[in-house]
Formats: structure tokens, C-alpha cells, sequence
């Protein structure tokens, strides 16, 4: 099989010759540069310097000679957005600063800075108003711009046997209001003021569908998959709690999957949702969500056997591969892959089941351990 007729029997939930694998197709599935520079130098690979395809995670992408040498399945196209595209750092002291196009500013310090973090909110106020939220400049996320050059980069892709996934132009609803807002102030408003709220995830639903009503009819036809997400999740339980979730983000997921549908009939919906999300894996079969990510199995409650058991004929599992917050940055090669070959026992029988980690490689994994999970992925 090629790379592309892999993927597509997998998510077909068939078993196809051997496992999909994914490395930097979307920004939850990615190497940070740090990590990227020591396992080219450790392959034995030239010394480059890597296009970041996220410049807030600091994530690289990687180049044709690492996707060969690592046999990766799917390529990633990235639209221009406020994570790469006209980044500007203002010195500020200790830190780098940069306020993006959506009015959010975020800094990395200097010394020793591995990604942006948001430090301050554009629509924070305590007094904000629904007038507000709806008089504000809000970026144009319909702009042909966004995808200028990606049909052709889609077609190389295909001509070369690769499977293609677009994603998002920004992270979910969710998670964008409370950048926007402030996580604090979002939350408030969700059970006190639920208007204001409401009136913030509506526009961040029509600025998600304007993106892919500009990408999806000149993109769609040499797409597999498209991505969406939004972390609901906690390393223990949830952010909202599940009726939260489906009184207020449901439905308008349903509209935004539904538009998805319409405009591109043919591809699979990758869903990304961190932590633990066990309550709404049902909710998100009975949306349409075709792929669930990035099968966090160190979550409580996100077991992969009962993952598995429960829910693995109805939703792909793209992720849960390898623990990437303790085991693949200090397990010792064996343990990770001793690891890695329980997860693919679980997962991949029966198909269903993409390659990758849970979450990005950060800057402090050893070469050694990509090369063990890799080892034990191909064995």
C-alpha cells in the first residue's frame, strides 16, 4: 500500500499492511524545534533550519528527507493564521511579545523559551457587553490568502502516494473564546452571564465557518481529512461539565460539522480534544466525528482497552501511542518501547487506529527515545 491507501483503510476500519503513521500533519501532532534539531543530528541527517509551522508551540516541520527516513503516512497543509503568518516579536525585556491578528498578545521569555503564552486577553473587561463583542475587529478569516499555494502543495502530496490533511485555521470554539475573553472571565460567563457568552461563540462559529467556506470548495476534492478540536478536558475530569457542554457547544458544533459536511462530503473529520473526554467520546460519534484525538490514555478515565472496547467500531483513535508528558521524554528506550507495543496491541486490531503521539514531542524527549517508538511502531 501507499501512505495514502494505508490511511484510508485504517480509518475504513480495516487493518491495512502496517500501521498509519503521523508526525507534524497538524499543531497537536508535532516535534518542537529543540527536539526536531537532535533527532535530525542523531539520524545522521543534514543541519537545517526548519520552517516553524507554529511559531506560539515552537513546532518545526518536518522535511522530506525526515518523512523518508521515518516512513510518516500523512502530510499536513497549514493555513495562514496568528500561529504563522506575519509574526512580529516586540522586544519586552525579559520576554519576546507578540500580539497576533485576533488582538490576543502572548509572550516567550528569552532566555530559554520554549513556546508563547497568552498574557493578556483583548476582550477581558469585567463590563464587556454583547454590543462589544459584536463591534469587535475581529480578523477576516474568509481571506483567500489563508490557503494561497496549498492546492498545489496538495496535489505534490498526492502525486507522491501521501495522505492530506487541512487544518483548522484557529483551535476551537471553546478554547478561542477563552483566549479572547480570558479563561477566568469565560468560564464566569458561561453559568452567569450566558447572553455574553453566547454572543462570543456565535461569532467565533461564524469566523470558523467563513474559513472553511473559502478553503474547502478549492481544497476539498485533494483533502482526506480535514481538523477541528477543542480541549474539553483535565488530566482528571473535565473543564465544563458534559450538560455544559451540550447545551451550549454541541449545537454549534452540530452547525459547524454539518457546514463541513456540505462543503466537503468526501473527507473525515479529525476531532482533537485533550485530557479526559470519556463523557463526550458519544457525543462526538452522534456529531459526526469520524477521528477522535489525541486519545490522551494518561487521563483518568481514558483507559485504552476500554477505549477500545467501547467505542473503537464507531470513531478512529489518532493518538494514544506513546505518553508523551512522562514516558517518551524519560522512560529509558526500552521502557518506551515496551510502551508503545502494549498501546498498538490494544489499539490496531481491527484498524481504527493512526500512529502518533499524545500530543507534540517537547523539547526535552531524547533522540534516543523518538528512534525506541519508532523501533517499536515498525517492529
Amino acid at each position: 500500500m501507499n501512505s495514502r491507501e494505508r490511511l484510508l483503510t485504517a480509518l475504513d476500519h480495516r487493518e491495512p499492511d502496517r500501521i498509519p503513521y503521523d508526525l507534524g500533519s497538524t499543531q497537536v501532532t508535532g516535534i518542537h524545534v529543540i527536539a526536531h534539531r537532535r533527532l535530525r543530528e542523531y539520524l545522521g541527517l543534514p543541519e537545517i533550519v526548519p520552517t516553524l509551522c507554529d511559531s506560539i508551540q515552537q513546532l518545526a516541520m518536518p522535511e522530506e528527507d525526515l518523512i523518508e527516513r521515518l516512513g510518516v503516512d500523512i502530510r499536513g497543509l497549514y493555513p495562514r493564521g496568528s500561529h504563522n503568518w506575519n509574526i512580529r516579536d516586540e522586544d519586552a525585556g525579559d520576554d519576546w511579545e507578540y500580539r497576533d491578528e485576533w488582538g490576543i498578545v502572548h509572550r516567550r521569555p528569552k532566555s530559554d523559551g520554549l513556546y508563547y503564552t497568552v498574557v493578556r486577553s483583548p476582550l477581558s473587561d469585567s463590563s464587556l457587553t454583547e454590543e462589544e463583542v459584536r463591534a469587535y475587529p475581529f480578523p477576516d478569516t474568509g481571506d483567500p490568502a489563508r490557503i494561497a499555494g496549498l492546492r498545489t502543495l496538495a496535489e505534490s502530496y498526492r502525486a507522491q502516494g501521501q495522505a492530506v490533511m487541512l487544518k483548522a485555521l484557529t483551535t476551537g470554539i471553546f478554547e478561542m473564546a477563552q483566549r479572547i475573553r480570558g479563561m477566568d472571565s469565560l468560564l464566569m460567563d458561561l453559568v452567569s452571564n450566558e447572553p455574553l457568552a453566547g454572543a462570543l461563540l456565535d461569532r467565533l462559529l461564524e469566523l470558523k465557518l467563513a474559513f472553511w467556506e473559502t478553503a474547502l470548495p478549492a481544497l476539498g476534492d485533494v483533502l482526506d481529512v480535514v481538523m477541528e478540536g477543542d480541549d474539553y478536558g483535565t488530566q482528571v475530569s473535565q473543564l465544563i461539565s458534559p450538560r455544559t457542554f451540550r447545551q451550549l457547544f454541541k449545537p454549534r458544533l452540530a452547525e459547524l460539522f454539518s457546514g463541513i459536511r456540505r462543503l466537503a462530503p468526501g473527507v473525515k473529520l479529525f476531532f482533537h480534544s485533550c485530557g479526559n473526554v470519556r463523557p463526550l467520546v458519544p457525543d462526538f460519534i452522534e456529531l459526526g466525528v469520524d477521528i477522535l484525538n489525541p486519545v490522551h490514555i494518561a487521563a483518568k478515565g481514558m483507559e485504552p482497552a476500554a477505549l477500545k472496547r467501547d467505542f473503537g467500531k464507531d470513531i478512529v483513535f489518532w493518538g494514544g501511542g506513546v505518553d508523551t508528558q512522562d514516558v517518551l521524554p524519560y522512560g529509558t528506550p526500552q521502557q518506551v518501547r515496551d510502551h508503545v507495543r502494549r498501546n498498538i496491541e490494544i489499539l490496531a486490531p481491527g484498524g481504527g487506529f493512526v500512529f502518533t503521539t499524545i500530543h507534540n514531542i517537547q523539547a526535552d524527549v531524547p533522540p534516543e527515545n523518538v528512534l525506541a517508538m519508532w523501533e517499536a511502531l515498525r517492529s
